[in-house]
């Protein structure tokens, strides 16, 4: 604008003969130098905005974590009803991608980690030993690092190692694909020497895998770790592996990691929280390594709507399944970190599904047909039933010691699959049992698939190597039988994965009597039509009976002993009394000489029911309420408390007739000693 008006009054001047061009070429030179003043008065001032953001950023550091685990293999969205809502679908992977994307957008250098057990829990797992889908998933999600949780030993060792491999072939194949730092600190490879053991270790190694790494995120050395905590090893019976304390492990690795410039430590924890703090491993690794900044906690499944602070110590966790995203801010606050935002980013349908990663969803489940569900003569997304019946959902599922209708359904299903399986040479089954802990999933009304079902029961491997823990006939003495009652009457409240859902048995107890002694009357009911002798009466203490349970079941109740510190005892046997070591051997096949899986009875089960309208099979409306197979007195009558004492009522009544004895005892000595004292000081006062 100045330029033109100036040329304009050029001409002007030009016109009356008076302009002085030696005065015009002084004002030019002029305005020049003012524009040359100007601009480098912006530049500086620029340049000054510059140097004071870098400042203040550097003044406040700040970290934004991203974390899940316990996805146990949920790439897809699934179907929830809580809190009395309407049943709604939440999770999944294509829906995480979009979510993940848009906080990248926000912070190109956050973190995003997984605390383990990312896979097992539904039919994608089926084909990870080929494919890896759930690594793979996690690597187009753009997971920094992920660690082992103790359902990624489901497959045993050997089904470990193929995935890890077939994740590093998948890599090859396409380079665009980078896979999640595998960490894992605190497996003992001095004890783990065998064959098998050391093709894990080959298998991680050709991974990649580490103990820890530092990555550099906002200026900022962060150190990650992960390990697997003592109740998770405990879980993984079929591992073959053993695992170092993760306290001594985490201290060593604490120290390695700050030696090497770690400004922040975040560990990967698959080891989990308690509602009693004194039993919960995360909290005692922090308060034992107080070092560690961050714990992402892993294991027990926990949604923690605040986080547990202890000491400088953040310990997180997002729920399960993939059901939200957590999200964590940390900013630098002197020598440690404080929390800024805390956060669990719900995936409902308000968040859109990345159409690239439903694409990839859909390829898989054409992989999942082909190479597993083909042998059963099922697809992914085949309706096998109609349920009309509101089963409990799985946020309130085992956490009351009850008889539960979906737990009776999955029992009876185990029976009348074995009848099914055996035909005319079926021998009729006393007791049949689906512990809590195994059942991963509820059934929703409306329409049931394959999917649906093997999600129910999708833990395990068989001795054929193929997905899905087999059922296993073993047999139990009445006595025993009356032993697995107490159990779960009395172990489960405070161990809720070891309470049991029966068929074909039932018990009445009071849980107002002693521990161990809370069963008072154990019976067999037939509660399954099979088509074959029913059993029912008074159990006789030294006969023989025949009990279906999961592979991973059975296992357990022959631990009985040693977790019971030999309180308790349940010796599983053969059919002759001879004492069971490998309960392979005792794997039910059906007539094919196919092994009969959990899911595949429970699917089997669903498809007997008698047709509706729609004509699918529809789940029979009994299980729309629960039939006494566990049924709570209740009683706080005397008689009731006292009547057909065991002998741990005995030893306990003796403990306590113990200790009260040594009350008594110290009471009469204190009162003795202040007795004599006393007299001790009136005498010197009358003196």
């Amino acid at each position: 604008m100045k330029s033109s008006f100036f040329n304009i009054y050029l001409r002007l001047e030009e016109g009356k003969g008076g302009y002085n061009k030696k005065k015009q070429k002084g004002e030019e030179r002029m305005l020049d130098r003012k524009r040359m003043r100007t601009a480098m008065l912006i530049v500086m001032a620029f340049c000054l905005l510059c140097i004071t953001s870098v400042v203040a950023g550097d003044g406040e550091k700040k970290i934004d974590i991203l974390f899940t685990h316990d996805v146990h293999s949920h790439l897809d969205c699934f179907k929830v009803k809580k809190n009395g809502e309407k049943t709604k679908t939440v999770g999944g992977f294509a829906r995480m991608k979009t979510l993940i994307d848009e906080k990248r957008k926000e912070d190109p250098e956050l973190l995003l980690l997984d605390g383990g057990d990312f896979s097992m829990g539904t039919l994608y797992q089926t084909i990870n030993r080929t494919e890896a889908a759930e690594l793979t998933m996690m690597g187009r999600l753009g997971y920094d690092a992920v660690t082992f949780g103790n359902h990624e030993f489901d497959y045993r060792s050997s089904g470990l190692s193929e995935m890890l491999i077939s994740a590093v072939k998948n890599k090859e194949e396409d380079a665009s694909l980078t896979l999640p730092m595998l960490l894992s600190a605190n497996i003992d490879w001095e004890k783990n020497k065998d064959q098998e053991d050391q093709k894990l270790r080959e298998a991680m190694e050709l991974y990649g895998a580490k103990p820890y790494t530092i990555l550099e995120r906002n200026g900022v050395k962060i150190g990650i770790y992960g390990v697997l905590g003592q109740e998770a090893e405990d879980f993984a019976p079929e591992s073959g592996i053993d695992f170092d304390p993760i306290v001594d492990t985490s201290k060593k690795i604490v120290k390695e990691l700050k030696d090497q410039g770690a400004e922040m430590i975040i560990c990967l924890s698959h080891s989990g929280t308690n509602e009693d703090s004194s039993k919960s491993e995360d909290e005692e690794l922090a308060r034992k390594v107080p070092d560690i900044d961050v714990i992402i906690s892993g294991h027990t499944h926990t949604k923690l709507k605040n986080y547990i602070k202890e000491g400088d110590t953040y310990i997180v966790s997002c729920g399960n399944y993939g059901e939200a995203l957590g999200e964590l801010r940390l900013k630098k606050s002197g020598d440690r970190w404080k929390a800024e935002k805390y956060q669990l980013n719900a995936l409902t349908d308000d968040v859109k599904e990345d159409p690239e990663i439903t694409e990839m969803l859909g390829q898989y489940k054409k992989s999942v047909d082909e190479e597993y569900l083909s042998q059963f003569g099922y697809t992914f997304d085949q309706v096998l039933a109609e349920n009309p019946v509101s089963f409990t959902q799985m946020d309130d599922f085992g956490k009351r010691v009850e008889e539960d209708t979906l737990g009776s359904l999955i029992a009876d299903s185990y029976i009348y699959a074995t009848a099914k399986a055996e035909g005319e040479n079926y021998e009729p089954v006393a007791a049949a049992y689906a512990p809590s802990g195994t059942i991963r999933d509820t059934l929703q009304k409306g329409e049931i698939t394959v999917s649906d079902v093997f999600n129910v029961c999708s833990l395990g491997v068989g001795a054929d190597g193929v997905a899905g823990y087999p059922l296993v006939s073993v047999y139990l003495t009445g006595e025993e039988l009356k032993t697995a009652a107490e159990i779960d009457v009395s172990v489960s409240p405070i161990m809720t994965t070891a309470q049991l859902y029966p068929s074909g048995i039932r018990w009445t107890y009071n849980s107002n009597r002693l521990i161990l002694n809370r069963v008072t009357d154990v019976r067999l009911n037939a509660d399954v039509d099979t088509d074959g002798e029913e059993l029912s009466g008074t159990i006789e203490d030294d006969k023989l009976y025949r009990v279906v349970a999961g592979l991973y079941s059975a296992q357990m109740l022959g631990t009985v002993e040693d977790t019971s510190m030999g309180l308790l005892k349940i010796t599983p046997k053969d059919k002759d009394g001879n004492v069971i070591k490998d309960f392979e051997k005792h794997i039910l096949y059906d007539q094919k000489g196919a092994e009969v899986k959990e899911w595949y009875a429970l699917a089997s089960y669903l498809s007997s029911f008698e047709k509706n309208e729609k004509q699918l099979p529809q789940i029979s409306e009994k299980y729309g309420k629960t039939e006494g197979r566990k049924s709570d007195t209740d009683s706080k009558n005397i008689v009731e408390l006292l009547k057909n004492p065991n002998k741990f009522t005995f030893i306990i009544v003796g403990i306590a007739g113990v200790i009260l004895l040594l009350l008594v005892f110290v009471v009469r000595f204190l009162v003795k000693c202040y007795t004599k004292k006393r007299v001790k000081k009136i005498k010197k006062d009358r003196r």
